[in-house]
């Protein structure tokens, strides 16, 4: 029997070129208090949405200065021959991120990328201060920022072959209930050290490459 499959991407880094949030970390933040909060997280001391929180508060910057960054961030070229792909062969789409609305709808839309069902955090732009809010909260461990894991398997459906495409720590929860993986960067190595199934990758292209031989 045909299989069919629902794929789930992380945004930073996997679909963008690099991670966003860090960048503006690095160029819009009043001080340097987000260096410490991005290692506690690291360590495990504190979850994402304390993390977050923490550091968007820090960042200064107008909305029409964060339109202007924004403009300027280019994709992954392989994300839209493979959203152009998925759509050939009937494979649903969905973006799993723990960036913040606005900035994910922006850079997809200068990409010219048509609708892709998204879940992320929200954040509303007041002066020059980003005001986040979480509203895919896990209400039985609050820590994270986007519980990934719930929006994933409230998507996945019946019958369908589960892959996710992610780089980092955020993206461990959901690629553990995911039938296939495709892992780099910090998401490989905890799923290599953990004995856990992966395929390796580079870049989108390679998630291309599988499924465009796919029968």
């Amino acid at each position: 029997m045909k299989k069919s499959y629902i794929v789930f991407f992380d945004f930073d880094n996997t679909i963008t070129k690099f991670d966003i949030l860090d960048d503006m970390l690095l160029r819009f933040s009043k001080d340097d208090n987000w260096i410490e909060l991005e290692e506690k997280w690291k360590r495990w001391k504190i979850g994402s949405r304390e993390c977050l929180e923490g550091q968007m508060a820090g960042i200064r910057i107008t909305r029409k200065d964060l339109d202007r960054y924004l403009s300027k961030i280019k994709l992954d070229p392989y994300f839209k021959k493979l959203i152009e792909l998925f759509k050939s062969k009937k494979i649903k789409s969905i973006i799993l991120s723990d960036d913040f609305d606005y900035i994910l709808m922006r850079v997809l839309r200068n990409n010219n990328i048509p609708n892709v069902e998204t879940y992320s955090n929200k954040v509303k732009i007041v002066k020059d201060r980003l005001i986040p809010s979480f509203p895919y909260i896990n209400k039985d461990h609050r820590k994270c920022g986007h519980c990934k894991k719930i929006n994933l398997l409230a998507n996945k459906g019946r019958g369908l072959t589960t892959v996710y495409v992610g780089d980092g720590l955020s993206d461990l929860c959901p690629a553990i209930e995911a039938e296939i993986v495709f892992a780099k960067g910090p998401l490989q190595e905890y799923l290599k050290k953990e004995r856990l199934g992966y395929i390796p990758i580079k870049g989108l292209k390679d998630v291309y490459n599988y499924f465009k031989y796919l029968s």
